[in-house]
């Protein structure tokens, strides 16, 4: 039988701590769903949910992950319902801080009791322990240079941009 895990974000941008989660999910679990969702909490993405799912495919081909990994996007509905359809048994979430952790608690008991799926949180490593999706967009904003916390496939999408 084999073991599924879902690893959920907004992904907006993907960052190098995030694929580092991804690639820790891999070494755990036999499949690996990347799953981009919408966050109602968040304000509008720098990039459409599709798209995010297309940086971040090129994002783990480029960095050599395994093909046990698949990416797809999630626009409604509870996270544990596509767990359930995908016959997933955990959720894999990084932690940076304390904080992630007291908004990832309730979270993880409810989709616990939703769809019996468990959540594993893992440690970045200290070179992404700061690293987020905000931080990224407002570097960006302000013309900076983000090259150091982002996958090469998240620099050639922002050049697209107008």
């Amino acid at each position: 039988m084999s073991r599924i895990a879902v690893v959920p974000g907004s992904f907006d941008p993907v960052t190098l701590g995030h694929l580092d989660v991804i690639e820790r999910a891999a070494r755990l679990f036999d499949r690996v769903h990347v799953l981009v969702v919408h966050n109602p909490d968040k304000p509008s993405g720098l990039f459409p949910p599709e798209v995010r799912a297309q940086v971040i495919e090129k994002a783990v081909a480029e960095a050599g992950l395994p093909d046990s990994i698949t990416v797809g996007t999630m626009g409604g509905g509870l996270l544990a319902d596509y767990c359930t359809r995908v016959g997933a048994s955990a959720l894999v979430k990084g932690l940076r801080s304390h904080t992630d952790l007291v908004y990832e608690t309730p979270m993880a008991i409810v989709n616990e009791h939703l769809a019996g799926v468990d959540t594993v949180f893992v440690l970045p490593r200290p070179q992404n322990a700061q690293v987020s999706s905000s931080l990224v967009r407002q570097v960006l904003a302000l013309g900076g240079d983000v090259s150091p916390y982002v996958p090469s496939a998240v620099l050639g999408q922002v050049r697209q941009q107008p």
